[in-house]
């Protein structure tokens, strides 16, 4: 077990690089966050206090403000212990407490969980982002640690918590500019998802050093002597580039470890800017430059502020080389990214130039997401921003645009103005026509054709690779196709109000519009049709009595007899089982009991299992029409079919919660409905009276074992 880090060992740390902390206080925060501990442990029998400590030590590394490192040792208590906000902000001030309420909030969020949610989940983290950095900056160095010490969790926890990382919060470090935690983040996740591929590159790299010698200390000295050629004075760093790079630089390109050239990396830091452009021509001169290798981020900073030269050469034994170039202020920001804004030096808050305002720089990404009009796209342009490269490209006059690599000149039409996407027929390249689909490089120039009355396509969707271009094509699309949705929703209205008694008129369509929050009733109609919201929505919206009269109804929340205390029923979504059907209960860590039909043919991968089986059976009684199951339909393209079967559906009392198409032909349409039925005896009059429908060519209840947990 590894030796504890004191309070002197923290203290010592910090003074390091701010002589003029506040040593009082932040003992003060040690001592009270032992005492609120006292008594905890982790998975590993450590006590608990050990990682708050570890946490306030990776900030510290960092080089942090005072009230960053005592929120790091303090950001566990109010959601573990009996410490409470008002008590925190007394004793250590009200910026600390509302920085550990903010870390609190982050880490009840469910960033892994399903889409919707995990898009709403991610507007609140960049909200919390955008209120205080340093919120966001803790909760990395909580992942961090607890990575580092992840082999003592649960193996199934353990693949949750690396999946969740290499998704979110390695890429999110990266875009702060943290590169040094992305991929240590990324390399902890590789050790946990794919051991066997980590531990064959370790070998390789054995292997290599034992067959070539020290590489790095040799292409070092070369790079050094180069350098006292050329009259520069700067200090250079190599190492291998990690094992997680390694094996994705192999899977992207589709080689082997032996054919992999450059898996060596190096640094030169000098003391001045036009230093970095002679150590860029000595290398140059010395050693073949890889075309299209070379990225100049010193004239063309990244939006968070990291400026460096990137070059790649073909080095010792035809080895290639990626060389990074830059000066020690640009590597103070590289190695801390956005954070260097609070980062000190000497005692001082450090006036780094080159350091970025974080509000400005979270202002400018939420900028981005501020056209998505609903929660997976809010998603989309979160993990196109995360992941992305850039790439510098220009206007005809010569105005740098920046996009991320893989962009295509429809993206960069929509990143100079929504309208000039719109009405884009072609493009140049360098003064050559290309198609819209092709992939712009570093430095190119680019010029667009527009042509009035041109629309956009729903293929452009595939072509783009910006979050701004999806956004603005989809809600072009949306217009275009609001007509046909306005015309199925007053179906879809019509028959819920038929179904209750009533009449869906202008005045009642407008009223519920007016209560959802919506401008008027066609905007309501077409949030119908494109199952963005449900018929039952606008029913309970306008007459919530009926919603409280279903009370002498088995409701879904008490359908199932034979659950555990407080525990409510989830129905599996791989099966969909209803009332009237045989069940059982499948125990599952972290979701508790799912309902399961007796026919569902995930059963047979637990049957080896039976400690996970609970013996289930529904509530006898008569059910309210609230369990969803999916029909796949076939139906005749013509005028009015699709309205007599969102009618047919309606006249069995049955309601449509979700509607899908999965491909429109010129003969056929092919869908998915979600209706929510009483029972098996319901399900099957909605079938038989579907089935019977001169224009359903075919009809059958839609199961996918791929959604099993």
């Amino acid at each position: 077990m590894a030796e504890e880090t004191t309070v002197d060992d923290l203290i010592d740390c910090i003074r390091a690089y701010n002589p003029k902390c506040n040593e009082h206080l932040i003992r003060a925060a040690f001592d009270y966050g032992a005492r609120m501990h006292e008594g905890q442990f982790r998975h590993s029998g450590e006590p608990y206090f050990t990682h708050p400590v570890a946490v306030a030590m990776i900030v510290a590394e960092q080089k942090l403000d005072d009230a960053t490192i005592i929120t790091a040792l303090l950001h566990d208590t109010i959601e573990d212990t009996k410490s409470t906000f008002a008590e925190v902000a007394e004793m250590f001030g009200s910026e600390v407490a509302e920085l550990v309420d903010g870390v609190t909030k982050l880490t009840n969020l469910q960033l892994s969980s399903s889409e919707t949610k995990q898009a709403e989940n991610f507007r609140k983290l960049f909200m919390a982002m955008s209120k205080d950095m340093r919120v966001l900056l803790v909760k990395l160095a909580d992942r961090l640690h607890n990575m580092r010490t992840i082999k003592a969790m649960r193996p199934e926890k353990q693949v949750q918590k690396a999946r969740e990382t290499v998704d979110i919060y390695a890429p999110l470090a990266g875009r702060m500019g943290m590169q040094w935690m992305r991929e240590e983040l990324e390399d902890l996740t590789f050790g946990v998802l794919n051991p066997e591929g980590r531990t064959s590159i370790m070998r390789r790299f054995v292997h290599l050093r034992d067959e070539s010698g020290d590489v790095i200390e040799k292409i070092t000295g070369d790079i050094e002597t180069e350098l006292e050629k050329a009259g520069v004075t700067a200090e250079v760093y190599g190492r291998a580039k990690r094992p997680y790079s390694v094996w994705r630089k192999m899977e992207e390109k589709d080689q082997g470890f032996s054919r992999l050239s450059d898996i060596y990396g190096f640094r030169v830091i000098t003391r001045e800017i036009s230093d970095c452009y002679r150590v860029l021509g000595a290398i140059h001169a010395r050693w073949n430059a890889i075309p299209g290798r070379f990225k100049d981020y010193i004239s063309q900073p990244k939006s968070n502020g990291y400026r460096s030269i990137h070059t790649t050469v073909s080095g010792r034994d035809g080895k290639r080389v990626e060389v990074q170039i830059r000066t020690p202020q640009m590597h103070d920001v590289a190695e801390v990214g956005v954070a260097a804004h609070w980062s000190y030096k000497n005692g001082e808050q450090s006036e780094n130039p080159f350091a970025v305002d974080p509000a400005k720089w979270v202002a400018s990404l939420n900028e981005r997401f501020d056209s998505a009009e609903d929660h997976d796209e809010f998603l989309e342009h979160v993990k196109l921003e995360m992941y992305s490269d850039q790439v510098f490209c220009f206007t005809p006059k010569g105005e740098v645009i920046k996009l991320p690599r893989g962009a295509t000149p429809l993206d960069f039409a929509y990143a100079i103005h929504t309208r000039i996407g719109d009405s884009c027929v072609g493009a140049r390249i360098d003064g050559i026509r290309t198609p819209l689909w092709t992939r712009i490089r570093n430095g190119q120039s680019v010029e667009i054709t527009t042509a009035e009355g041109q629309r956009p396509q729903a293929t452009w969707l595939d072509i783009v690779a910006t979050g701004k271009a999806k956004s603005a094509i989809r809600r072009s699309l949306r217009e275009d196709d609001r007509e046909r949705f306005v015309k199925l929703g007053r179906e879809l209205a019509r028959v819920a109000f038929e179904h209750i008694g009533k009449v869906a008129s202008d005045k009642a369509l407008l009223t519920a519009a007016r209560q959802l929050g919506l401008k008027n009733a066609d905007s309501l109609l077409a949030r119908l049709g494109s199952a963005e919201l449900t018929a039952r929505d606008v029913v309970d919206t306008l007459y919530p009595e009926l919603a409280d009269n279903r009370g002498d109804e088995i409701t879904a929340a008490g359908a199932v007899l034979g659950l555990p205390e407080d525990e409510t029923p989830k129905t599996a979504q791989c099966c969909q089982p209803v009332p009237g059907e045989r069940i059982v209960g499948i125990t599952y860590r972290g979701e508790g009991v799912l309902v399961h039909g007796i026919d569902c043919p995930v059963l047979s991968d637990l049957a080896d299992q039976p400690d996970r089986w609970i013996d289930l059976h529904w509530h006898s009684g008569r059910h309210a029409a609230e369990h969803a199951v999916t029909l796949h339909v076939t139906i005749s393209n013509d005028a009015g079919v699709l309205g007599r079967i969102c009618t047919l559906i309606g006249e069995q009392k049955a309601n449509i919660s979700n509607l899908r198409f999965l491909d429109r032909k010129q003969d056929f349409y092919s869908l998915l409905i979600d209706v929510e039925l009483r029972d098996a005896a319901h399900l099957h009059m909605v079938m038989t009276a579907l089935e019977a429908e001169s224009d359903v060519a075919s009809i059958e209840r839609h199961r996918d074992p791929e959604l099993k947990p």
